[in-house]
């Protein structure tokens, strides 16, 4: 009966204490009008049996009926209806782009660079329900894996399709995976924008100078964050092609430019970060998460429905139909 109701004045329930009383009240009342008749035998009265003295007690419990359901509207029951709104006050945009080069098959971290870092990037996305988020990937030379758009599972679709296939040629151009990011984003009216270039190696490839397309971004107010994956020193990663196509793997030494991604993450406003491991991928991905904040504004919506006049309607119903058999059916018994 009371699901989902709440009362705006629940201190009225205090009087239901007076129910109680008021029937220890009849019953005392009750004894005392009833006074007992002795007599030795019936025979020459003529007695007319009825069940309606038996059932007087009824009239006082439809009074209390009444007075309950009273004490309950008093008590003002309602319905609250709670509604929530956001509104996004700060959008950000964010392009990820990623090395698909072959040193990105290094095992270093489980079970390779490039799954660990798709595995880090897809819990990176869910995190982020408010932005809109583009894929770049790039090796010898870049493409748009995913424009930006706010759609996650298109997001998500394309970070878990990526992979090393021979499609672009092999290679590193960091410059080139940087400037595509930095076309994606020029014409984005985001409050702010957000570049998250990841890389294992040195630029290596390409026609366009890392430097520059830094100067891009900062010309068009881009913020880059760069990280450098791979462990310190040697790591099993490829290192030639066997006859049936496969890599072959041997121990390589790591070589990330680190003074380059360095000096593009300072000259954008950014962060250099080093992912020598899973877990560290994952802190550093975390790390951007918390710099990156979206401003959120949440309007909360509560409508109240009062449900009262049918207690109320309930207790005169009570008390009426109390007094109607009181000056009919009981008349003669009162």
């Amino acid at each position: 009966m009371f699901k989902g109701i709440e009362f705006a004045h629940p201190y009225f329930f205090w009087l239901l204490l007076l129910v109680p009383l008021a029937i220890l009240w009849y019953v005392f009342k009750r004894k005392k009008e009833t006074a007992p008749l002795k007599i030795s035998s019936l025979q020459g009265f003529k007695v007319k049996s009825s069940i309606l003295p038996k059932l007087k007690p009824l009239l006082f419990a439809f009074r209390v009926l009444g007075l309950a359901a009273l004490i309950t509207a008093m008590a003002r029951p309602q319905t609250v209806d709670i509604s929530t709104k956001t509104k996004t006050n700060k959008g950000i945009d964010i392009v990820m782009a990623i090395d698909v080069s072959s040193s990105m098959l290094a095992r270093d971290l489980e079970p390779y660079r490039l799954e660990a870092l798709k595995e880090v990037a897809i819990d990176f996305v869910n995190g982020r329900p408010s932005d809109r988020i583009g894929v770049v990937i790039y090796a010898g030379e870049s493409f748009t894996k995913t424009p930006i758009t706010s759609d996650k599972r298109i997001v998500q679709r394309g970070l878990r399709d990526i992979s090393f296939d021979g499609i672009i040629e092999d290679g590193t151009a960091i410059g080139m995976g940087l400037a595509t990011s930095v076309n994606r984003l020029k014409e984005s009216r985001a409050e702010s924008k957000v570049i998250i270039l990841l890389t294992d190696g040195v630029n290596n490839s390409g026609f366009i100078d890392p430097k520059i397309a830094a100067e891009l971004a900062v010309e068009f107010g881009i913020k880059v964050y760069t990280i450098g994956i791979g462990t310190n020193g040697l790591a099993l990663a490829p290192i030639g092609i066997l006859p049936n196509g496969k890599f072959r793997y041997g121990q390589k030494q790591v070589e990330i430019d680190e003074k380059l991604l360095q000096e593009i993450a300072d000259e954008t406003g950014g962060l250099y970060f080093r992912a020598t491991d899973n877990e560290k991928l994952e802190e550093i991905y975390d790390e951007i998460n918390k710099l990156e904040k979206t401003e959120i504004e949440e309007f909360k919506y509560t409508n109240y429905e009062e449900k009262y006049r049918s207690w109320v309607l309930l207790a005169i119903g009570f008390l009426v139909f109390e007094w109607l058999l009181r000056i009919t059916i009981f008349r003669g018994f009162i």
